[in-house]
Formats: C-alpha cells, sequence, structure tokens
C-alpha cells in the first residue's frame, strides 16, 4: 500500500522534515503480508521545495463554480493523494493552525467535484470515504498551555472534523509532539517512526 507525506516547512533540515522522513521510512519499513507482496512505500511531497502556490485565485474560483477544469497543479496534487491509500501531514503550527502554505494546500486542492459536492437540499455528498488521513503536528508550547485554553480541542475541530469528516475521510492518528515534551527532539523521531509503522499496520 502507498502513503502520501506532505509535509510544509521551508526549512528542509527542520526538525518538522525530520520528522516527516521518519514517518516514511516507518511505513517502508512495514512488511505487508503476505510477505511475498511488495512492500508499502511513501512518496514525500514537501510543498515549499516544490514552489506550490497555495493562493486560491480566480481558476481556482472558477472550479469551485464547475466553469473551468482543474488547475494543472491542482490536477497533479489529485493524482498524487488518488495513487495513495493513506495521508499524512506533517506541520509546524502556527498562530494554532496550519501554516498558510499547507491551508493553502487544502483550499485549493480539496476542491467541490473531487473531495466533496454539494448536492440538493444543502447535502453533502463525502467522496474521500476511502483515505485514511494521519495528522502529526509539531509544537513548541508545552502541554499545561495547550491544555489550560483548549487549543488542542479547537484544532481537532478545525481539521479533524472541519476539513477532513467534511469530505469524508476518516482521521485515524491525530499526534501533537511539543518542545516541552520528555525526550525532545529525539523522542519526537521516534514517535515519528512509530507513527508510519501504525498507518498500514492493520492491512499487513
Amino acid at each position: 500500500m502507498h502513503a502520501l507525506v506532505v509535509v510544509a516547512h521551508p526549512d528542509p533540515h527542520s526538525l518538522t522534515h525530520a520528522i516527516a522522513s521518519h514517518v516514511a521510512e516507518g511505513i517502508a519499513s512495514t512488511p505487508q503480508q503476505p510477505h511475498h507482496t511488495p512492500a508499502h512505500s511513501a512518496e514525500i511531497a514537501d510543498l515549499a521545495a516544490e514552489g506550490f502556490d497555495p493562493r486560491f485565485a480566480a481558476a481556482d474560483l472558477a472550479l469551485f463554480r464547475k466553469t473551468q477544469a482543474a488547475p494543472a497543479d491542482v490536477a497533479a496534487e489529485h493524482a498524487r493523494i488518488d495513487r495513495a491509500d493513506a495521508l499524512v501531514l506533517v506541520y509546524p503550527i502556527y498562530w494554532w493552525s496550519f501554516p498558510a502554505l499547507l491551508k493553502g494546500w487544502i483550499d485549493r486542492v480539496f476542491t467541490q467535484g473531487w473531495a466533496y459536492e454539494d448536492v440538493e437540499g444543502g447535502k453533502v455528498k463525502k467522496k474521500l470515504q476511502r483515505l485514511r488521513v494521519h495528522l502529526v503536528a509539531v509544537g513548541g508550547a508545552d502541554q499545561r498551555t495547550i491544555a489550560r485554553h483548549g487549543y488542542f480541542g479547537a484544532m481537532k475541530t478545525q481539521i479533524d472534523h472541519g476539513i477532513f469528516d467534511y469530505c469524508g475521510a476518516q482521521v485515524v492518528t491525530s499526534e501533537l509532539l511539543l518542545s516541552s515534551d520528555t525526550g525532545y527532539p529525539e523522542a519526537h523521531l521516534e514517535t515519528a517512526r512509530a507513527i508510519g509503522q501504525k498507518v498500514f499496520a492493520r492491512a499487513s
């Protein structure tokens, strides 16, 4: 099985990138069953290095209105996700949410007609029910601050429910890795590899 690991950070030497790499290694190190089948695979989509444009522009609005086909870069992202059995997002927390680059990727790629469909009567047809999602957020606050202000719950409402549940995708993993955690930062790399090993554990 195949996973797409999306990372949104401008520094390729950052902890965020290291975590994404360890997630991918964990996925690739997990054998499929039966053993004669090909190994699990992972592709890392480095949005910053690839120069993905996060700006929702006129062409994106035309796609939403169904007056124009998907822009080439959006169609390419659709194809990448369509090839994947699981989607893993690894990102630093900026102002208690996604970085603008990753939010723009969601805005432009999770389009009507592909991720969901507005139907008569105000209903929404969820079109990504096959997709399993794993979220790995990297933050600098401590657990006490997170808990006191309800930030983790707010992020789950905004991201897990507001984005992925709306499209029918199941969020399987929702991890928050903080600089105050014991063993930081090495422990986060071990956690990331373990997350990767569990992505297809039930399918192996």
